[in-house]
């Protein structure tokens, strides 16, 4: 499985929602906090593309996107298949 990286505030309802989606699939994630790690902040905008909301999910080197956008790869049935790749 590839690995996967979420960055998160503690605030963030669509950060519960994807991070309970992963865990509903038995995904480990390592989960960057920006609240608690506002240096990383600037590291998660390049990332992302210019992404500065939360969360921004990577599966493996590819930038998933956002809550909506797991969700959406969930329900195309496409989620599983990039998470094994």
């Amino acid at each position: 499985m590839k690995p996967v990286e979420i960055y998160t505030s503690p605030l963030c309802g669509f950060c519960h929602a994807a991070k309970r989606l992963l865990s509903s699939k038995g995904v480990d994630f390592a989960e960057v906090d920006v609240l608690a790690q506002p240096e990383r902040k600037a590291e998660m905008v390049q990332r992302a593309n210019g992404g500065r909301t939360v969360p921004q999910i990577f599966i493996g080197d590819i930038h998933v996107g956002g809550c909506d956008e797991l969700h959406a790869l969930e329900r195309a049935g496409k989620l599983d298949a990039l998470l094994a790749a």
